[in-house]
């Protein structure tokens, strides 16, 4: 029988194992390899979502601060046809129904109102609803005008983690880059109010005309958010 080079290994030795014993191994291994998710099926990733949001057209007339003491302004906002973004920081908003984690004790500067309201008219709760503050309308850039409002639905990308929130509170017209407490945690942010927040790489992408109702469902707000973003990345 022919040999390898090395004179030591039959060439044709594999010929010699019935063909019945490979197919029973093949078989189970590809009983036990894992099924694969079809990528239709799979949830929109921060990559998918990155790249459709890597060009800027500017809408705003002007760009905004991401502080109050922030040395200029660099932060514009951008639109595409069925979304507005912008890429900012995170500063905590904790304003709202006064709770453990937001009152005027862990916050100086809490109210306790949102521009935007609960479906029983109450104050939203920062704390466990996870939501975008926009800036107050001005010259600058009036949300209202890109098909935005309470319960529009914000897409926010952070270090590798998509989270579905929603509009839910107005605040500086200068200011831009800033969630609620609940929204934070979900991206493993610091959500204290005073000393938490992240200081950059936080990307928003809030969807033309996709408000929901009511405004204080998260269930609704990722339901809606994934068949939105899947949209957003053409699947």
């Amino acid at each position: 029988m022919p040999t390898d080079a090395s004179g030591d290994v039959p060439v044709d030795a594999r010929a010699d194992v019935p063909a019945e014993a490979t197919a029973g191994v093949t078989a189970d291994a590809q009983a036990d390899a894992p099924a694969e998710v079809p990528a239709d099926d799979a949830p929109v990733t921060a990559e998918e979502l990155l790249a459709e949001v890597r060009s800027c057209r500017q809408i705003s007339q002007g760009k905004y601060r991401t502080d109050a003491n922030s040395a200029k302004a660099t932060v514009p906002v951008c639109a595409t046809t069925d979304a507005v973004f912008w890429k900012a920081d995170m500063d905590i908003d904790c304003d709202g129904r006064r709770t453990k984690v937001c009152n005027k004790k862990t916050d100086p500067y809490f109210q306790p109102q949102t521009a935007f309201t609960s479906s029983r008219g109450k104050p939203l709760d920062s704390a466990a609803l996870p939501f975008v503050v926009v800036p107050a309308p001005s010259r600058t850039w009036d949300y209202r005008k890109s098909g935005l409002t309470g319960g529009s639905v914000v897409a926010v990308i952070y270090e590798g983690k998509v989270r579905y929130a929603v509009i839910g509170d107005t605040g500086p017209a200068g200011i831009i880059g800033e969630g609620s407490y609940a929204l934070a945690e979900e991206l493993s942010i610091d959500p204290h109010p005073t000393t938490g927040g992240a200081a950059s790489g936080v990307t928003y992408i809030a969807f033309k005309d996709s408000r929901i109702s009511p405004i204080e469902s998260r269930a609704t707000a990722e339901s809606r958010g994934e068949e939105l973003a899947r949209a957003f990345v053409g699947r």
